[in-house]
């Protein structure tokens, strides 16, 4: 059964194979008895007949056999409070090590070694405090570059699957992003075997709140895999579930680093309250007007809309659309459903600054626009991505209305828009719109709407004839310009 982490002391340093500690040749040590596989935690030297009391486990026994009366028994206690192993002191008490604790040792699987009389019992518990004290460094170095490794890879456009490629990468093993309900959201490295895949399934499960009580980290083992799993505090649900061949002492600090940071990625942004949000749609379902939802959306005054796109063509799952949402900074965040629309809409309090650049993205970006004005700032900002695109820039921001333009009344202009643009259909204007903003380039208008390089020259001739103008002339483009920016 899956148990939570043992809450007993840990050791001051990750153990030492017993391997290296037999390695030191100055030290003289020989293994005598017993497997030659063991951890060394701790050293403790006794004389006692019996130290069990005093072991906490894992230690490397030293002793001389002061009090040594029965050896059977002295092994079992040993065995039963979890020393490690035995080192046993030969002179002056004993010249040579008893057959009878050789006996014992082999035959409860407790290493013994053989202490030369030239080699003190400090000595000992020296070179077992520097091989540590080199594994916690080693160990230190690891979890340092771990962090620095992660933290990189939460900065990336992807940073959900880009956080638990490096998990897996660090762990040499497998890290899933799971739901309570055991549906994989996000996977990175080597698939463990079927049946041990269902026992971390299972594991998710049981950290996963959703019920009071639920421990926040749970740890089993599924033959030689190591299985662990946390919950995520702000992921509605969400799990992190690893599967590892290893458990280094490490492990579980990398792993919580990782918690941290899928934490705050998947979870909702706090600049409007998740409850408020799900009044203002409620509200607006009903029958309520936009400017009667506005105070629960957050912050008063002008609203930004941005639309976004994976620079590279991908595909945009919800936990990477609200990263970008979190960066920079809002909450409403809402990814395209459709099969071939990929852009992530972004609705941002103007309060909230420019939105700059974000690696790995194409940003669209409206002019600040009133709560009633939406719809039209969301086509700007459409606009604004479709020429970031053509451009291959960044980000490309809606300007709003300055200069000679500003001094037309908007319902003026809005009314000589309509009228001059009355023969376009809205394909056509849209045409007309984008190939002006990039100043009668026919290539990037057809990157631009996604269409041939031939149907941009037949929809912008289209124009010219219903319109009666010369698309040539820089005054019939210019008032063009201005009706298609006021319509």
């Amino acid at each position: 059964m899956p148990t939570p982490p043992a809450t007993a002391p840990q050791p001051p340093a990750p153990p030492i194979p017993l391997t290296e500690l037999l390695a030191r040749e100055d030290l003289g040590l020989r293994r005598i008895a017993g497997p030659a596989d063991a951890d060394l935690l701790w050293v403790h030297t006794s004389e006692m007949a019996d130290p069990y009391p005093y072991l906490l486990g894992g230690e490397l026994l030293l002793s001389a056999g002061v009090l040594l009366t029965d050896p059977d028994r002295y092994v079992a206690r040993l065995v039963e409070a979890g020393a490690a192993a035995l080192g046993f002191g030969v002179r002056p008490v004993y010249e040579a090590v008893p057959e009878a604790l050789v006996e014992a040792c082999d035959r409860y699987g407790l290493p013994l070694l053989e202490v030369p009389p030239e080699t003190p019992f400090t000595t000992i518990a020296r070179a077992v405090w520097r091989l540590m004290a080199e594994a916690r460094h080693r160990e230190l170095r690891r979890v340092t570059r771990a962090q620095q490794a992660l933290a990189t890879a939460a900065a990336r456009p992807d940073p959900v699957p880009a956080v638990l490629h490096q998990l897996a990468t660090q762990l040499s093993g497998r890290a899933v992003l799971l739901t309570a309900r055991g549906e994989e959201v996000h996977a990175a490295g080597r698939r463990p075997h079927p049946e041990a895949a269902a026992a971390l399934t299972r594991l998710a499960r049981v950290v996963a709140r959703e019920r009071p009580g639920s421990p926040a980290s749970a740890t089993d083992t599924h033959g030689d895999t190591h299985l662990a799993a946390y919950a995520l505090g702000g992921g509605e649900g969400l799990v992190l579930s690893l599967a590892t061949h290893r458990r280094e002492p490490g492990d579980h600090t990398v792993a919580g680093i990782a918690v941290v940071l899928l934490s705050l990625l998947a979870a909702p942004h706090q600049g409007a309250d998740a409850a408020d949000r799900s009044a203002a749609l409620v509200r607006l379902l009903l029958g309520a007007t936009p400017a009667e939802v506005a105070p629960l959306l957050g912050p008063d005054g002008p609203w930004t809309v941005i639309h976004a796109r994976r620079s590279d063509g991908t595909t945009p799952d919800a936990l990477t659309a609200g990263a970008l949402g979190a960066s920079l900074g809002s909450a409403l965040v809402d990814v395209g459903r459709e099969d071939d629309d990929e852009t992530v809409r972004v609705l941002l309090p103007a309060t909230a600054g420019e939105a700059p650049p974000h690696p790995g993205w194409t940003l669209g970006v409206s002019a600040p626009t009133p709560l009633a004005a939406l719809a039209a700032a969301d086509t700007r900002a459409a606009r604004a991505l479709a020429h970031a695109e053509a451009t291959r820039t960044p980000l490309k921001a809606d300007t709003p209305v300055t200069g000679l333009a500003a001094l037309i009344p908007p319902d003026q202009a809005a009314a000589h828009a309509r009228t001059l643009l009355a023969p376009l259909t809205p394909p056509l204007a849209d045409t007309l719109r984008c190939w002006l903003s990039l100043h009668g380039s026919w290539d990037r208008t057809a990157v631009a709407l996604s269409v041939h390089r031939n149907t941009v020259r037949q929809r912008i001739g289209r124009c010219a004839e219903l319109l009666d103008v010369d698309l040539n002339d820089m005054d019939a483009r210019t008032e063009l310009w201005f009706a298609l920016r006021r319509e």
